[in-house]
């Protein structure tokens, strides 16, 4: 029977991947087994391709756990995109002689293990290693993706420099972050670095999103900064909500590309600049004078150095995962529970209406939410009653009523109370 670990990584770099391939390579190691990174993810055994694997000793994993990036590089490829596809992933494999397969990605990785493994039972034991920086997968006791932690570190000292930017230049930053699905990230970075405001997609109600109603939340947001004499800020807005846009508001956006998942490329749009003018108008209308600057967080967070909290939880990660295949298991998903490596099944993690993996939302009614939303400045429905109404509309040319029936679509549930 075949000894040999396959590692590859899917989806988007995290910081944490490096630590994940250096503990799983040397437990398999010293555990007798051969172990091949293979190179891109999916994407060349999805062509029959088994060319692009190479070994991975000791020595080639000894310290690289504490660098960012993949040393085994990744893609999007999906290895479930149609039956030629699946078949070539599954013989690719099987070819290289493998009896293992760690493969370390997100919520489209696991899905495309998941695939892999039901045409594979009995012969290739399979499990996935979850990563994102979204923060997005169901994992028990809420605990973190890896990569998470450090990618809202590098996140919040980026906000923090842009704060004092504002502060020094008087103007306003919209800084939009990865996230698309989950608002986590961007919240994680506004809490952390005591940003202006954040803007996530599960403040929302479910289904569509009105782009009107996110420029307002920022527009009402520079007004109260204004009442309060304060001409600056930052906010840090989910690129998510993007995805929940009618389809006018996106096209207004942005004609960008789909990945082999089928998602938006999110990247290709530029919803900064598209808020940024958005927001300019509406201050216009309402005679409102302030530099708006947009400013992308993403890319430069995906490949950072891990901090010591990622470091040490992905070696557990993979050390759990090589172990969990060698007593035998395969088809799930490896976490940490308590501190010890618990096994979470894709059943377990699968939306049966769906057949995708579940996505972890922000929970807008926890106590962690609650802080982060107190500290924030932002529009509330106490600000359209009296007196607080005609001290906001007075920074702006309405008049109270004027100003209460503008922003008061913010809060449909909330009657107004105007002066008189």
């Amino acid at each position: 029977m075949a000894t040999r670990l396959g590692i590859l990584v899917g989806g988007g770099p995290a910081p944490g991947i490096n630590g994940v391939i250096a503990s799983a390579a040397i437990e398999a190691l010293n555990s007798g087994l051969d172990v091949v990174g293979i190179y891109d993810g999916y994407a060349h055994i999805a062509r029959g391709d088994t060319s692009q694997v190479a070994p991975l000793r000791l020595d080639d994993v000894s310290r690289i756990h504490n660098t960012g990036g993949s040393i085994l590089r990744t893609s999007r490829t999906n290895p479930a995109k149609d039956e030629r596809t699946l078949a070539n992933c599954v013989e690719s494999l099987l070819s290289l002689d493998l009896r293992y397969l760690i493969a370390i990605g997100g919520d489209d990785t696991t899905y495309g293990a998941s695939k892999i493994a039901e045409r594979t039972a009995g012969r290739l034991g399979i499990v996935t290693v979850p990563k994102t920086i979204d923060n997005d997968l169901p994992l028990p006791d809420n605990a973190p993706t890896f990569g998470f932690e450090t990618a809202r570190s590098v996140g919040a000292g980026i906000v923090e420099n842009l704060m004092e930017d504002a502060r020094t230049a008087s103007r306003w930053y919209l800084a939009v972050t990865m996230g698309r699905k989950s608002g986590s990230l961007a919240l994680g970075i506004c809490k952390a670095a005591g940003a202006t405001l954040a803007v996530i997609p599960e403040e929302f109600p479910p289904g569509t999103i009105d782009l009107d109603l996110i420029v307002d939340t920022l527009v009402g947001a520079i007004v109260k900064r204004a009442a309060d004499g304060r001409d600056h800020g930052v906010a840090v807005i989910a690129e998510g909500f993007v995805e929940r846009l009618s389809p006018a508001d996106l096209a207004v956006m942005s004609d960008a590309s789909r990945d082999a998942y089928g998602n938006v490329r999110l990247a290709e749009i530029p919803i900064g600049v598209v808020l940024r003018d958005a927001v300019r108008k509406r201050l216009e209308e309402i005679g409102v004078g302030t530099t708006v600057v947009p400013k992308d967080i993403g890319y430069e967070l995906r490949c950072a150095k891990p901090v010591p909290f990622d470091v040490e939880y992905t070696r557990t990660l993979g050390y759990g995962a090589v172990r969990y295949l060698l007593k035998g298991g395969s088809g799930a998903l490896i976490a940490l529970s308590g501190g010890r490596v618990v096994p979470v099944t894709l059943g377990e993690l699968t939306d049966p209406q769906t057949g995708r993996i579940r996505v972890r939302l922000v929970d807008i009614i926890t106590e962690s939410y609650e802080v982060a939303r107190q500290y924030m400045i932002r529009l509330e429905p106490e600000d359209l009653r009296e007196p607080q109404l005609s001290r906001l509309s007075s920074k702006t040319k309405l008049d109270p009523e004027a100003f209460a029936q503008r922003f008061g679509r913010l809060f449909p549930t909330v009657p107004v109370r105007r002066a008189g």
